[in-house]
């Protein structure tokens, strides 16, 4: 597949979008916005290398918002034909009609608007056939199976290709889009037989299929981390040193940006209401967001609104410079957006204690004694007060060597107090989504076993 493979180019997609709004002008909206998008991928999964599915997907789809006034509506559809893009710029001028007035509806003011983006080089067309993905989650299900005779089963694995494009356009004179891709290999073995069997997984996900992990590396290590959990135990409740592993400490980033988002802001729905310049985090303490980088999962030129996304320190020494802000949410907050309409991009957390040894095998030193998470189950934080407490499975670590496998646990405390209790991130860093971290080390938190 490459760009060709779309049914409509760049070009086109703009304009259907000046098309759409010049209907709602002539429709009598006072503004309009428009989003166009058209993607197709492949997903396959196999299981003991057997195939059990097989996906292809094709859609396309058109939003329209027309406000009249401070009144707003809005409506889809997946026909792009002039008569249907009429139709739906009348529906959505017939929901705003009978809407009430919102003081803060209305598109981003046009100097925030970006006029000229630039190419961060997030479409990496992947070329490859359903038999060959196939192959390939295959291969990484058989690399896991080779690991151990002990590796006796598995969940599956899959391959997962994306690549989509889009334009969005609004009446203040902004129009952008580009192609973007993402690409995914993931795999699931179970180790051990009966009542003791453990489960674990990894996966690599991509813009450019270059640069992912082979298949027998991600099978070698989703059955390594599966074999390790076997023979866990139970443990007695106690306070203790908790490290979270990377891939669960992007959690913990992301917890902090949804407490930090506009919309949980203005409804008072966030334990971080009125925390703007206040220290949150330790000063050693650092997180940046650089929409910028070039090829990354979390860059973007400019915002779901196009408001341009600027790169910024969001935690400067433990205080908090700025919040997540759409237009909407700024204007109920009486501030102005920051270009994340539509979530953070590439956040990263780091801390000026890190050392050049502080990998994860310097990352258990440093905890000592304490417990190493590697999952958490459920859903339990509570934004409004901060009230943490998950199920959680992992390592019992002692003088920073660990001793045997742990689950059944719930680990619990507050996230003011947990990010306040920060004392150490590891150079053990990884990409999951928009967030860049390594571990987490956090000096105490309750875990409650027997």
């Amino acid at each position: 597949m490459s760009e060709s493979a779309f049914s409509y180019s760049q070009d086109q997609l703009k304009q259907l979008a000046r098309d759409v709004l010049k209907y709602a002008r002539e429709q009598g909206g006072t503004d309009a916005a428009v989003e166009i998008s058209e993607g197709s991928g492949l997903s396959v999964s196999v299981r003991k290398s057997k195939i059990e599915t097989i996906e292809q997907n094709r859609d396309k789809g058109i939003g329209v918002t027309v406000f009249i006034g401070k009144k707003r509506g809005n409506a889809s559809t997946s026909d792009f034909s002039a008569a249907s893009l009429k139709a739906t710029v009348e529906a959505a001028y017939n929901i705003a009609r009978f809407t009430a007035e919102d003081d803060c509806a209305g598109l981003a003011e046009e100097e925030l608007l970006e006029k000229n983006p630039q190419d961060l080089k997030l479409f990496y067309p992947w070329a490859i056939s359903t038999e060959e993905a196939v192959a390939l989650a295959q291969r990484a299900e058989a690399a896991a199976f080779a690991v151990d005779p002990r590796v006796t089963n598995s969940e599956g694995a899959g391959v997962h290709v994306q690549q989509s494009h889009f334009v969005s356009a609004n009446s203040r004179g902004f129009i952008g889009g580009y192609p973007y891709s993402r690409h995914t290999l993931s795999v699931t073995p179970i180790a051990g037989k009966g009542a003791k069997m453990q489960r674990d997984d990894w996966y690599t996900s991509v813009r450019d299929p270059k640069k992912m992990a082979s298949a027998e590396a991600v099978g070698r290590y989703a059955a390594e981390r599966s074999l390790a959990r076997l023979n866990a135990r139970k443990l007695a409740t106690r306070t203790c040193p908790v490290l979270f592993e990377a891939p669960l400490a992007a959690g913990l980033l992301g917890a902090f940006v949804q407490a930090t988002s506009g919309g949980a802001l203005y409804r008072k729905s966030s334990f971080l209401v009125d925390s703007l310049g206040k220290e949150i985090f330790p000063s050693h303490i650092q997180v940046k967001e650089d929409p910028h980088v070039v090829g990354a999962i979390g860059s973007a030129p400019f915002d779901e609104e196009g408001v341009r996304t600027h790169k910024r320190d969001v935690i400067l020494n433990g205080v908090l410079q700025g919040y997540f802000l759409s237009t909407y949410s700024a204007r109920k907050l009486g501030m102005k957006t920051t270009g994340n309409a539509g979530g953070s991009h590439n956040l990263t957390i780091t801390s000026s204690l890190t050392k050049k040894g502080d990998d994860f095998a310097g990352m258990l030193r440093k905890m000592g004694t304490g417990l190493l998470v590697t999952e958490l189950m459920g859903q339990g934080t509570n934004y409004v007060t901060g009230d943490y407490s998950r199920g959680a499975s992992g390592y019992w670590v002692e003088n920073g060597v660990i001793q045997y496998p742990v689950e059944e646990i719930t680990i619990a405390g507050n996230m003011k107090d947990m990010f306040k209790d920060i004392v150490g991130i590891g150079t053990d860093t990884l990409v999951r989504g928009t967030k860049n971290t390594g571990s987490i080390l956090i000096e105490k938190m309750v875990v409650a076993g027997n």
